[in-house]
């Protein structure tokens, strides 16, 4: 029987997220196709960002980075039934915590949309505050869920935890189809719902395979243990750390929200866009190379060496995805928005003031997902001050820049409110370039200076812009002659998307600009099979 190689843990990671977020921009398509850049848009993003807020803090951050390590230690040196208690008693000790918090939340749901929403008034606050309630409940099985990702991670368990948000995502959809020919104040209601079913949905494929992996789990209160202590211990400076970063966003809604209720959903459907390069690029390359990077051994210098190669590599992958990211973001934006988006209530407007937010977030694309990377360099070193303390930076620059581009130069200008959305975007990204700025500064003190390759770097911005014009050249001819259909239209606007991914990645290949041989490969590729042609 023939033996299959098995998947690098990144790749399952990659391919993990990659799933989720292409049924969340499916589900992101049906939902704008009955809301649009509506009010009720907006009060659905809004009621989401508080308890999006507390699931990212407490799961996906915190205690993925608390967790996991001491648990899969115990793993690792054969002490599972230490191992079995520690699952047991974070699980139940979690358990208690978001209990307590989902109920607080739901009580003190009015005050919570002040706090996101303070612009919201009326019918818009009043529905805001009963969906935040709604929410809550499905939030707190998500973070139960991370629990899960946690334990199933450590037994190298890669691709169901980050798959798992599929079930969610499908959930929703199918409560938008069903539901969908109802009112819309009703239908943002069922939207909810949905949420909470899909969360229990996520939790429950998962479970399964988790007592199936995990050692006998005791559940309890048994907190005195010393792994126990110490994922406790390290859980509150990963939530801080962790907390900057929602913070960014938690004010940017805020900022949002003054302009009006239909800005918070613009800015929404603009920032799911703006994550896929980042979650696909930045986050999976920094999260594959933390472990290379902290594995380094020797010397200080030795080790400095090591590090420094790393992070050659990897800016070049990040570079080669994500400089043409930015400017698709800004020359095809409305090929990507009308793919993604357009149709039903999500009009031409919508269409356009969602690709000047997303134009103007490109700014700070390659500096937001670097930054990600050489942080990953000071937590390798041990130092987890430093980024932090660029973070807050980041965040005071982001918010300050924000508020004169969102609420005063618009009106001082005489510009469209689109246009106040689309300076938030752009001044978290001036801030995102400060941030990306000082870590490297820093890092390159610690051990010594990184490669630059601008010479590389700039033949990548030439591919894609070759590439960019081609691609808009041929919607250009094409669109006018199809706007009579939206099936003929989207796929102009999917064919001019298509031909640019080809030609960028011809001409890097023909420059030799990619970060792997991609003709070695398929040369190597060639003689393993006529290798085993041979044999056989």
């Amino acid at each position: 029987m023939p033996t299959f190689p098995k998947l690098p843990a990144a790749l399952l990671v990659g391919m993990g997220i990659l799933a989720s977020r292409v049924s969340g921009l499916i589900r992101n398509k049906v939902f704008a196709y009955y809301f649009g850049d509506t009010d009720l848009a907006g009060v659905y993003r809004a009621a989401q960002r508080i308890p999006n807020v507390l699931q990212n803090l407490l799961g996906e951050g915190a205690l993925s980075a608390s967790f996991i390590p001491a648990y899969a230690r115990l793993l690792a040196e054969g002490r599972t039934d230490e191992a079995g208690r520690l699952a047991g008693a974070i699980f139940s000790l979690l358990a208690v915590v978001v209990a307590g918090l989902v109920a607080a939340g739901m009580a003190l749901a009015p005050w919570l949309t002040r706090l996101i929403a303070p612009g919201f008034t009326g019918e818009n606050y009043a529905l805001t505050v009963t969906l935040v309630r709604i929410f809550f409940p499905g939030i707190g099985l998500l973070v139960l869920s991370a629990w899960c990702l946690g334990v199933l991670n450590s037994h190298r368990r890669f691709l169901l935890p980050y798959a798992a948000p599929v079930a969610l995502n499908l959930v929703v959809i199918l409560t938008l189809l069903v539901f969908g020919g109802q009112p819309l104040e009703h239908l943002v209601v069922w939207t909810t719902w949905g949420n909470v079913v899909g969360s229990a949905v996520m939790l429950a494929i998962q479970l399964p395979t988790v007592w199936r992996m995990a050692p006998p789990l005791q559940l309890g209160f048994q907190l005195d243990g010393a792994p126990t202590r110490e994922v406790i211990g390290n859980f509150f400076p990963a939530l801080v750390s962790r907390g900057v970063a929602q913070i960014s966003g938690y004010l940017d809604n805020i900022l949002a929200s003054l302009i009006s209720p239909g800005a918070v959903g613009i800015l929404g459907y603009a920032q799911d866009v703006y994550m896929l390069p980042v979650s696909l690029f930045g986050l999976a390359i920094s999260a594959a190379e933390l472990p290379a990077l902290s594995s380094a051994t020797g010397t200080p210098e030795a080790v400095a060496a090591q590090m420094r190669e790393r992070l050659k590599q990897a800016v070049r992958q990040m570079s080669f995805f994500v400089i043409p990211s930015s400017v698709a973001f800004v020359v095809l934006g409305g090929s990507i928005v009308g793919v993604l988006y357009r149709g039903g209530r999500f009009d031409d407007n919508a269409t356009a003031a969602v690709w000047l937010t997303l134009a103007a977030a490109a700014i700070g694309l390659r500096a937001a997902t670097q930054a990600r990377l050489y942080a990953s360099g000071f937590y390798a070193l041990g130092d987890t001050r430093t980024p932090l303390r660029y973070a807050l930076a980041r965040v005071g620059l982001g918010a300050g820049g924000g508020a004169v581009a969102a609420l005063y130069l618009p009106g001082r200008w005489g510009l469209p409110s689109a246009w106040g959305v689309a300076g938030l975007a752009a001044a978290s990204g001036l801030a995102a370039w400060v941030e990306f700025v000082l870590l490297r500064r820093s890092l390159h003190g610690r051990i010594g200076p990184l490669a630059d390759n601008r010479l590389e770097r700039a033949g990548l911005w030439l591919c894609a812009l070759l590439a960019a014009g081609s691609a808009w050249a041929v919607i250009s001819l094409v669109a006018p002659a199809v706007s009579s259909g939206a099936s003929w239209r989207w796929l102009a606007d999917l064919g001019g998307l298509a031909l640019y991914g080809g030609v960028y990645l011809t001409a890097a290949v023909v420059l030799r600009l990619t970060p792997f041989d991609l003709q070695a490969r398929l040369r190597r590729l060639a003689g393993r099979d006529e290798g085993v042609a041979n044999r056989e």
